[in-house]
């Protein structure tokens, strides 16, 4: 689907290609700042419970309602996250209504979908607990963020789990938090080392996640492996900061037992990249397999995580910042990225 440079300004998503009811209880993080007097006020619409309760028998008339109910939304989720090319004309000659609105209405792999989330999610009020209590974390070390606006929506599988729009409103595609026995997921394509991305366990996360990358998108193109590991690092460490409550494995996307290894094998993992002469590698089809998500790392062992370089990009920010105690958070995630200079400065020598 096509999108304008302007409104591509105002979305960074976390697309899920790479894809009980309690939430992650507290990992032990002793350092976490006291914010209980910090208060945060979100707001929330569910689009999705909307959407479906459109008559679609007049659905020009119901979009010019829906449209006063979600002003500026409406048309960017369907036109540039739904690709339906409305652009506005609601009317009954619109192609876009007709035939691509009004098919994500009716057909019954949609509908099942849908009648799925709201199987999962009848309300929000247990994923708005969790998430505010990720904002007071996110206010106290950025005072100046404003309290976000959450939207509640659905795709139709089309990965995307969570995404800003504009300053602070925030969309959640509930249909990418199903769980990962979901069999829907498999249909479409989502390869199952993605599994643990679609639970709703993993919601703060994918939200977070997308807040950072806001304002600090992921850079490849004539990046160093160690530059990129860096950037995870970076926003590892923010996730760490600002969801101090979530399991770390839960945080980096791996299984317990990806995250045991990885500490089992912390000083292997750096001396694999420092022999094979990879840090300062920018030849990206060598690299980026280490810092995307897949089964396992290219050359480890099978335990390994794909994407290891979050893994060894944290340990070496952590050793960074403990050696730099004097920077708060927001001058880390401010601070250009020196690759070489970083990790010098790190002086990280795992053992």
């Amino acid at each position: 689907m096509g999108m304008n440079n302007n409104k591509m300004r105002h979305i960074v998503t976390i697309l899920i290609l790479t894809l009980g009811i309690s939430f992650i209880t507290a990992c032990g993080d002793t350092s976490a700042p006291d914010v209980s007097n910090i208060t945060v006020n979100i707001t929330t619409q569910r689009l999705d419970k909307d959407l479906y309760a459109l008559d679609t028998n007049n659905l020009p008339a119901e979009l010019v309602k829906l449209k006063s109910k979600y002003p500026e939304f409406l048309d960017f989720y369907l036109d540039d996250i739904m690709g339906f090319s409305i652009n506005g004309d609601y009317s009954d000659t619109s192609m876009g209504v007709q035939k691509g609105l009004a098919t994500f209405l009716t057909h019954k792999d949609y509908r099942g979908v849908f009648d799925t989330v709201q199987a999962h999610y009848p309300d929000e009020k247990v994923v708005n607990e969790v998430l505010i209590k990720g904002f007071k974390y996110l206010k106290h070390y950025f005072p100046g963020y404003k309290d976000p606006h959450i939207i509640y929506l659905v795709t139709g599988l089309n990965n995307y789990g969570a995404l800003t729009y504009g300053a602070n409103t925030i969309g959640i595609g509930l249909d990418m938090f199903l769980g990962a026995d979901y069999p829907f997921y498999k249909s479409v394509g989502i390869p199952e080392y993605f599994s643990r991305q679609l639970t709703k366990e993993y919601i703060p996360v994918a939200v977070m996640r997308t807040v950072y990358r806001q304002t600090n998108p992921f850079e490849v193109d004539g990046k160093p492996l160690l530059d990129m590991m860096i950037q995870s690092g970076k926003e590892m460490y923010f996730l760490t900061k600002v969801l101090p409550f979530v399991d770390a494995h839960t945080l980096l996307a791996y299984s317990p037992e990806q995250l045991a290894w990885c500490k089992e094998n912390e000083a292997m993992v750096y001396d694999f990249f420092v022999k094979q002469e990879l840090l300062y590698e920018k030849n990206l089809q060598k690299v980026v397999r280490y810092v995307m998500d897949g089964p396992s790392a290219t050359g480890m062992p099978g335990e390994s995580p794909g994407n290891i370089g979050a893994w060894t990009g944290l340990r070496i920010v952590q050793a960074y910042m403990e050696h730099h105690p004097e920077l708060s958070l927001k001058e880390l995630m401010e601070e250009p990225i020196d690759a070489q200079r970083f990790l010098l400065e790190s002086k990280y020598k795992p053992k």
